[in-house]
């Protein structure tokens, strides 16, 4: 890894995303009236619970709105989420000023061109392997994993072993 990503990943205080396509594969079921369901992946949920046990808070940027995703934010204690966001550049903005972060401070996962405007502004950008090939140019990472396939998991290792949090993590698996 280049000395410049890990010195970006080393400034990580809070972890934005975007959901259909990232904590998704990006398929959503449209059933009667208005349900919506969305498949999310344990391991990004653990992933979140995680980065939360090390101090890093994590966020929600989503341009649609879903009871599934309040749902899920719910169950991972996610405070901070911004749904039906038409222009999620005016949430992330929201998002700074209210919690006083500095662009360094934030990392964002994305995976279409409606991330690109957060991206380019943040920390330390992350395509998931499966995002469009435009939104992988802004990124400073791409995920060996697609979005709902653990990516979030793999970004959350890689933030806490960079800033040595991983041992914390580790420690409760390992008493005796």
């Amino acid at each position: 890894m280049k000395k410049d990503t890990l010195n970006r990943i080393k400034k990580i205080k809070i972890v934005v995303m975007d959901v259909d396509g990232v904590m998704t594969d990006g398929k959503i079921i449209l059933g009667s009236g208005n349900a919506e369901l969305k498949f999310f992946d344990a391991r990004d949920g653990v992933g979140i619970k995680y980065l939360q046990r090390v101090g890093i808070k994590v966020a929600i940027i989503t341009g649609r709105e879903s009871e599934a995703v309040e749902m899920r934010a719910k169950e991972l204690d996610i405070e901070l989420v911004y749904q039906n966001a038409k222009k999620k550049i005016d949430a992330y903005n929201d998002l700074k000023e209210k919690m006083g972060y500095k662009g360094s401070d934030i990392a964002y996962i994305g995976d279409d061109l409606p991330d690109i405007p957060i991206m380019r502004r943040v920390g330390f950008a992350i395509a998931v392997a499966n995002a469009t090939d435009v939104t992988k140019e802004f990124a400073h990472y791409v995920t060996e994993n697609n979005g709902g396939y653990g990516a979030i998991r793999e970004v959350a290792e890689l933030i806490m072993k960079s800033q040595n949090k991983w041992k914390k993590i580790m420690e409760r698996y390992l008493e005796d």
